[in-house]
């Protein structure tokens, strides 16, 4: 394998092969940006979630089945008078302009003006200044198509009435989530490339290579961008928060992987005249570790195809795509742009042959002199800062609210936000209890199963809904006394289900019972992530793990190497909790966070790891234990920990994403990459191995 890397880097690092290695990746982008759809044709806003065996997706299904005006995509107007108690007569009017417009999809509308006062109660809250109207829309409407219907709705109460309206529930959601990153995503790219300019010119403080990276990165961007298209036209989805994330990874990848090649690049500058020679020989050095760097975050990112909820094996292949290009692209097209400028891309830095490779009095020279003089106070020092780190992770609360983690002027979430406020916490979204049995459930059996079910802990009330016509199933409203969101909710109907059984026993009943909304997403939700976030640890590791075995040639190594990274990651989470709610008040995350975290900082971060530890065992050959960390510290330094800054700074502009999922993910990868720059592989990981590797006798001699 060695000798087709050296026969391929060799090659573009040439002076016929470097144009054309750039010629050929210029062909195949303007061939695919002529051929080929953009990923963003096929981006949707909403992927199945779960399996179709979750309990919940099950449960939908069979009250699908029984009664079937359960189908379509559900929305919640919310009404309020600008000023004062809503009338409602106002309330009637403006349902009726709605319904005679015909818009697009709306069905099953209630006719508000035909129900009985009584019945209108319902609808409107305590102190009669607000009122909710529940619909479907047609379940065969792309995001597109209710946005459109739903933009007409706000046009038409405007017009006609004087009331506010607020659109929320799965509907409304959807529609707010495609808006929020069909327009976040400019914001993104824009902050991405310009923090990446900004730091590279500020670091380097050369213009060109500055700009080289960026280059490569645009081209890899628009040739991914067109590979994802074809595979979203095979028919794969293209979430939108997987195209978001998937353009920070390309970049912080691909930077990454462009400051190892320039860095080895301006050291073998200062020892070769011909800057062809000069790439080849870096090549020589990094283009194996460069090589073994993707293949580690391409193995986690194929470790997401293992994982059940909808987002998270969405990431799969699309990020696995990225990485495979990002891979090729650092071997070929990145060397064999920085071999066309040449020196040019230092200026006004320019190497020259003979300067030194490392100035003895840097920083990094020090930290290597201090760590291989001070081993024990090296690992010490910071081993008790992860570990106080780590410790704060029992803090950690989750949050299951999605609509929580949206702008607080979202107007799905603001419609939640009346309704929380104006009704009961449970009535927001009551769990619907289907009764499926082998017999017909006759009323008194009806009867016990509503008062069993209303005997459960935080159940303020349960209501009979539907009856099938063979009266062999029956469906419950069941609705908490707290949010159904909340983890008393949660817990409670999880209690539910697994003594179903009893319940329905003491009801005399012989069958099944399924739960479904949104309280029962929630508990799937938290069960799937749950056991997601076990197989992502479990393989991600085993996988890594065995890369760096045949890297290394070597089983204690990767123990270090593994073992200070999952140190690391628990430390971030720790250190990344604390942080967000000192800095930005929040206290809870979504349960998604951790895995999302595990998936980029373990694999990042072993990168880093990768880069130290291929200098030092190139070192190690002719040197002792000690002065090859020495040495490998003092030339890996540098590059590694304004990589490390580039690529905390490209996770960062996550934090400018409206969505707090992205913000905290974003944020606690940052801090997570910052301590595996300078704590993990500055200073912990060369200190381990000057406490734990012993020299080999013909070293000491020849010493």
């Amino acid at each position: 394998m060695l000798n087709i890397i050296h026969t391929l880097t060799d090659f573009v690092s040439s002076k016929k092969g470097m144009w054309i290695t750039v010629g050929v990746w210029l062909a195949f982008t303007i061939i695919l940006a002529a051929l080929a759809p953009s990923a963003r044709d096929y981006e949707v806003s909403r992927l199945k979630s779960f399996p179709d065996d979750t309990q919940s997706v099950v449960a939908q299904q069979k009250l699908d089945h029984y009664f079937k005006n359960n189908d379509g995509i559900p929305a919640i107007l919310v009404f309020q008078a600008k000023e004062g108690k809503l009338q409602i007569e106002d309330f009637a009017r403006a349902v009726t302009e709605i319904t005679e417009k015909n818009i697009q999809g709306l069905e099953q509308v209630i006719p508000i003006d035909k129900l009985p006062p009584q019945a209108l109660q319902s609808f409107l809250s305590k102190d009669g200044t607000t009122a909710l109207l529940p619909m479907n829309f047609d379940a065969s409407l792309d995001t597109g198509d209710i946005r459109d219907s739903i933009d007409q709705m706000y046009k038409v109460i405007k017009a006609n009435t004087d009331l506010e309206m607020e659109v929320t529930g799965p509907a409304g959601i959807s529609v707010d989530t495609k808006n929020l990153f069909s327009r976040a995503d400019i914001v993104l790219i824009l902050a991405t490339v310009g923090i990446i300019l900004l730091l590279l010119v500020v670091i380097y403080r050369s213009p060109a290579l500055a700009l080289i990276p960026l280059l490569a990165a645009g081209i890899v961007y628009e040739v991914v961008n067109q590979i994802l298209g074809l595979i979203g036209k095979a028919g794969i989805p293209m979430g939108s928060q997987s195209l978001s994330i998937m353009s920070i990874l390309l970049f912080a990848a691909l930077i990454d992987y462009s400051l190892f090649v320039f860095s080895r690049y301006r050291e073998e500058l200062k020892s070769y005249e011909s800057k062809y020679e000069a790439m080849q020989h870096a090549m020589r050095g990094v283009g194996l570790p460069v090589l073994f760097s993707g293949g580690t975050v391409l193995a986690a990112m194929l470790v997401l195809f293992f994982t059940n909820y909808g987002d998270s094996h969405n990431f799969a292949p699309l990020f696995s795509t990225t990485m495979v290009v990002v891979m090729i692209a650092s071997v070929t097209l990145v060397p064999a742009l920085f071999a066309i400028f040449g020196r040019k891309a230092f200026w006004p830095l320019i190497p020259k042959v003979g300067d030194s490779h490392v100035k003895v009095n840097s920083i990094w020279s020090k930290v290597g002199h201090f760590i291989v003089r001070k081993p024990v106070i090296s690992v010490t020092v910071i081993g008790v800062f992860l570990l106080l780190s780590a410790s704060n992770i029992i803090n950690t609360h989750y949050e299951f609210d999605t609509l929580k983690s949206f702008p607080k002027d979202m107007p799905s979430r603001v419609g939640y936000e009346i309704l929380e406020e104006k009704f009961e916490p449970g009535d927001l979204a009551p769990t619907t209890v289907l009764v499926e049995a082998k017999s017909i459930i006759g009323e008194n059996e009806q009867k016990q199963l509503s008062n069993l079910l209303a005997n459960q802990k935080h159940v303020a009330n349960v209501r009979l809904q539907n009856i099938s016509d063979d009266e062999k199933a029956v469906s419950y409203s069941l609705t908490f006394d707290a949010s159904p969101y909340s983890v008393e909710a949660m817990d409670a109907l999880e209690v539910m289900m697994n003594q179903s059984s009893t319940i329905l026993r003491d009801a005399n009943v012989e069958g099944k019972l399924y739960f479904t909304g949104e309280t029962a997403t929630s508990v799937d939700d938290r069960s799937v992530n749950n056991r997601d976030l076990k197989v992502v640890i479990t393989l991600e590791t085993l996988l890594i793990f065995s890369l760096l075995i045949f890297l290394t040639k070597s089983i204690k190594m990767p123990i270090y190497m593994m073992g200070t990274i999952l140190i690391s990651y628990v430390a971030a989470l720790g250190l990344g909790m604390f942080l967000t709610k000192l800095l930005f008040g929040i206290d809870t995350i979504n349960n998604r966070v951790p895995m999302y975290a595990f998936v980029f900082l373990v694999a990042l971060g072993v990168d880093y790891n990768i880069m130290l530890v291929s200098r030092f065992m190139e070192e190690r050959k002719h040197r002792p234990i000690r002065k090859a960390v020495e040495i490998a510290v003092s030339h890996t330094g540098g590059v590694i920990s304004s990589a490390g800054l580039i690529l905390a700074a490209t996770f960062a502009v996550l934090t400018t994403q409206p969505i707090e999922l992205l913000f905290v993910f974003g944020f606690i990868v940052a801090v997570g990459i910052l301590m595996d720059t300078f704590l993990i592989r500055g200073i912990l990981l060369p200190g381990l191995i000057v406490l734990l590797e012993k020299d080999k006798k013909t070293v000491i001699e020849k010493q």
